[in-house]
């Protein structure tokens, strides 16, 4: 059993064929999604995921959405993660690959939404797109508790400084790529306890579905995800899936509990 640590199946690819594909992904033995928001006004969409197909969620607001964001979408947040529970804060984060975005501005709202995690007691689920430096000066600010570093390719010391702030790092489609040769080293030798699988579909379609056409990406295939990985570390495919459905429990608490 397997799971999708981070899943956006609320997305409006999976309009015309939602209920099959959460069915597909149960079949494949993935056990469990994570489904964050992404923006205040899709909360409701999010939360209808747990609703109808026993999806743990996560609420927050992603930095790439940051046009639609406003400020009383902060106090919305607050009030959402008191009278929601969900398993943690997310996507929160900052991007600094794609152009336009004000970086003061994400900055703000991150810090905002770190201060909500701490006052909620609960981890966070962060997106660190050309920004792990920075994700991990304001995470060392405001010390919340832990959380999964989301579609990790950075180093290996910035792995280990977010090991060390009681992260997970998520990895998924991008790990299965043979040129990604950073990724897919820190895949084998990193701690084991130390990862998470994902799919991030819609997006970051694994290598199989590449194309052309790329081909949409859906949960059901984390179990080849979860393949590579094995192989990767020279394990079997019990033992890879056994050590991240724990390591995913162990990053957000809640969900051990929703899973036991």
């Amino acid at each position: 059993m397997l799971i999708d640590s981070h899943c956006h199946l609320d997305a409006s690819e999976f309009d015309a064929d939602r209920d099959q594909v959460s069915q597909r992904a149960r079949a494949a033995g993935v056990m469990q999604l994570v489904v964050p928001a992404i923006t205040a006004a899709t909360f409701d969409l999010t939360l209808a995921m747990r609703e109808r197909y026993g999806c743990a969620v996560a609420l927050g607001l992603h930095p790439i959405y940051l046009a639609e964001h406003r400020d009383q979408h902060l106090a919305q947040l607050d009030d959402a993660l008191s009278r929601h529970a969900p398993v943690a804060v997310g996507e929160i984060g900052l991007d600094f690959f794609v152009p336009g975005l004000d970086a003061a501005r994400q900055v703000a709202l991150f810090e905002a939404q770190l201060k909500l995690a701490r006052e909620h007691d609960l981890p966070v689920i962060v997106h660190i797109r050309r920004s792990q430096d920075q994700v991990l000066k304001y995470l060392r600010k405001w010390r919340v508790r832990g959380g999964i570093a989301h579609a990790f390719n950075g180093s290996r010391q910035q792995a280990d400084e977010f090991l060390k702030l009681g992260f997970k790092l998520g990895f998924g489609g991008a790990m299965t790529y043979s040129g990604s040769q950073r990724i897919r080293r820190l895949a084998a030798e990193l701690p084991l306890e130390a990862i998470v699988l994902e799919t991030d579909s819609p997006d970051i379609a694994p290598a199989w579905l590449a194309g052309p056409p790329q081909q949409r990406n859906e949960p059901a295939e984390l179990p080849r995800i979860a393949a590579v990985l094995a192989e990767l570390r020279g394990l079997g495919v019990d033992e890879v899936a056994a050590a991240t459905v724990a390591n995913t429990h162990a990053a957000l608490p809640a969900l051990a509990r929703i899973d036991s």
